[in-house]
């Protein structure tokens, strides 16, 4: 199983549906690290020191980030977005799958889209 952080503009239907499945998930929001105010750089570089696959909604900038540290070698262990037109069971369904088939460090540098299928 793997740990993940969610962006701070995340869904939080989604979080709320991925604890009632699974309450023993190893997760965290952004806020809730003190990272309400941070900038995408700075919240990437939060989860690669944590270790945890960052969970977001922002296509448009935070994959640019995200190469740029796999780039500039930096550690990044992983991105995965979940666009808007992505139904909520089907993004619960998909985090639950990556969270509890992953093992640590299988997505360094990488970035999954969602759906899955």
């Amino acid at each position: 199983m793997i740990g993940l952080a969610f962006d701070e503009n995340f869904n939080n239907d989604v979080l709320r549906g991925l604890l009632r499945r699974r309450p023993e998930l190893d997760l965290i929001r952004a806020q809730d690290a003190g990272l309400r105010t941070r900038d995408d750089p700075a919240v990437l570089a939060w989860a690669a020191t944590e270790g945890r696959a960052l969970v977001s909604h922002d296509v448009s900038t935070l994959v640019a980030f995200a190469y740029d540290r796999v780039r500039a070698g930096q550690s990044m262990p992983g991105l995965i977005e979940v666009g808007p037109e992505v139904a909520m069971a089907v993004a619960i369904e998909d985090l639950l799958i990556i969270a509890e088939c992953s093992q640590p460090g299988e997505w360094e540098g990488q970035v999954l889209y969602l759906p899955l299928r």
